[in-house]
């Protein structure tokens, strides 16, 4: 497999190919199309996740690609589900994705046009008011294996057919009393064009239109017809909708009109990621997580609460690129990106989850008996000169991680332990000479001495330290609660899982809260910062729960490249 890092550093979307540009291009070239239109078009009734992300990626990237122009489509067809708070979401979302749309539409703008093109379908005997309710449509649907049977209505005259539809739209029905079906074939071998459902009647307020409308569009019936409508030239949709396609070009054909061509690709699945809206609703209603930005979720606002940057997501999703087959994507992958892009562009800081004492026993005192306070003027981002240097006190009494010490260590453990040595970063060379311990038997406080002569990094007669840890002045430390993350499930395919069973793959320590210790100049962090905390992981400091000198960090990825280690570089 191509290193990402090689991948992404081409950086040329111009270079990139698959069969859909391959196709685009073939179009072009043929003078089959003389522009390039997509579209994005969510359904308005719930929060975007890692998989739309993808086809937002996909579908503005092509048409920015050759030229084109792109729209973001409202599917509004549903108003009992649809809300304005998604529509909002929704726009932010790609916003923040760093896409522009040419125009923003809605399903909805189209009812006049869709209920005129429905008329001329009656008209054409190719449409028709079915009596039957849904139980009675599904079961004379057939199966894969046995035709369908007509509708005892599928024969009425067009007059009498357009009479009832206008009625459906005048409001004389009740829910579920009449449908408009297209009039296919019962007995065809794709199951999707036997007789399809065009109109429902739902008497609901719409979030735009409000009463104007009392019967509502199916997706077949209002998703090419809208393509159409908007010029679309590639109309790209997930595979699930392959066998909608020969539906698709049924209604196009039939009207007679501009025909998108549909083209189908491979959704993006994440390992330990679910993307059913449906669980994804579970989870929130039934608190499993906080919310739709809880940052645990696969949602575009959960990923962009945990910190991860739009431009990593955005290079994550092409970097999968398309495919006519679904796979599912290492969640490593995403982390790589993810890291990549935060490695050259955070600020360094320090900061210790699970701190222990460490006292310097011959550290200098000042005339009046108190312990020197030395200021080190430390680097921002030593891979960025520009982004100057703090000022970082150290003193005879510093805090470090619990794990940097073994009381027992075994060989190659290049850290403390009793009669070891180790540098502190940016600082000295300190050696264990003790360890305190409680009643229970926990090492509370490492006693050291330091070699005054390491000041820059060497000895003054010339023996190496191999291992350097980080730490936190004890005088100066600033607490910050920290969020630490894991999977939100256990088992890298959740959406196997049966009914309510993917519940059970839940993971109860997929977050940890923990106090961290902190370097003074986090005290300032504000809401949105993202930091590298030195040997810890790159943290974000959450808009949400932040107030002024009381940070709160995510925990965005750690800093081990696991994706690197499991592809053997």
């Amino acid at each position: 497999m191509t290193d990402p890092a090689d991948a992404n550093s081409q950086g040329a979307d111009e270079a990139a190919t698959d069969f859909i540009r391959d196709r685009i291009r073939a179009d072009l070239a043929e003078g089959k199309v003389q522009h390039i239109q997509t579209r994005f078009p969510p359904e308005p009734n719930g929060y975007l996740h890692i998989g739309h992300a993808k086809a937002i990626t996909l579908s503005f990237s092509v048409a920015e690609e050759f030229g084109g122009k792109c729209n973001l489509r409202m599917d509004d067809t549903n108003p009992e589900k649809e809300a304005q708070e998604y529509v909002d979401a929704i726009q932010e979302d790609v916003r923040w994705l760093g896409f522009a749309w040419d125009k923003m539409v809605y399903a909805s703008d189209y009812f006049g046009q869709l209920f005129a093109w429905a008329e001329q379908l009656i008209e054409a005997g190719l449409a028709y008011v079915d009596d039957q309710n849904a139980e009675q449509m599904a079961e004379g649907r057939g199966t894969v294996r046995t035709p369908g049977t007509n509708s005892p209505f599928r024969d009425r005259s067009v007059e009498e057919n357009l009479d009832l539809f206008r009625r459906m739209k005048a409001g004389e029905f009740a829910d579920g009393e009449k449908v408009l079906r297209a009039k296919i074939d019962m007995a065809h071998a794709n199951l999707n064009l036997r007789d399809p459902a065009m109109y429902r009647v739902r008497n609901l307020h719409h979030q735009r239109t409000g009463g104007e409308w009392c019967i509502y569009p199916m997706y077949d019936w209002a998703h090419g017809q809208s393509d159409s409508i908007e010029g679309v030239t590639h109309s790209l949709c997930t595979l699930e909708f392959e066998h909608h396609r020969p539906l698709y070009d049924w209604f196009c054909e039939s009207l007679g009109i501009h025909h998108p061509q549909q083209i189908e690709f491979a959704r993006l699945n994440v390992e330990y990621m679910l993307t059913s809206k449906r669980k994804l609703l579970r989870l929130v209603e039934e608190g499993f997580v906080d919310g739709w930005d809880d940052p645990r979720m696969p949602t575009i606002r959960g990923l962009r609460r945990r910190g991860v940057p739009a431009e990593a997501l955005v290079a994550f999703c092409k970097h999968v690129g398309v495919a006519k087959v679904n796979g599912t994507h290492e969640l490593s992958l995403l982390d790589y990106f993810t890291r990549d892009w935060l490695n050259s562009r955070t600020w360094r800081r320090m900061a210790v989850i699970n701190p222990i004492k460490l006292i310097i026993e011959n550290w200098p005192k000042d005339d009046d008996g108190a312990p020197v306070v030395e200021w080190k003027d430390v680097k921002n981002n030593p891979g960025d000169e520009e982004a100057g240097t703090r000022k970082v006190p150290i003193t005879g009494e510093v805090w470090i991680d619990r794990d940097d010490f073994m009381e027992e260590p075994p060989k190659k453990f290049f850290r403390l332990g009793p009669d070891r040595e180790v540098r502190l970063r940016f600082g000295y060379a300190v050696k264990c000479v003790g360890y305190d311990k409680d009643d229970e038997g926990n090492v509370t406080t490492v006693r050291c001495t330091y070699d005054p002569e390491s000041k820059n990094g060497k000895t003054s007669d010339g023996r190496k330290v191999k291992g350097v840890i980080h730490w936190v002045s004890a005088a100066h430390a600033v607490e910050a609660e920290t969020h630490l993350f894991e999977p939100l499930f256990s088992d890298p395919d959740p959406a196997s899982f049966d009914g309510d069973d993917f519940k059970d793959s839940l993971r109860p320590d997929s977050r940890r809260i923990v106090k961290a210790l902190c370097e003074p100049s986090l005290a300032e962090a504000t809401a949105g910062d993202a930091f590298q905390f030195e040997r810890v992981g790159y943290f974000y400091c959450d808009p949400k729960t932040s107030q002024p000198s009381a940070p709160v960090f995510h925990r965005t990825v750690t800093l081990k490249d696991t994706w690197k280690k499991q592809q053997g570089k």
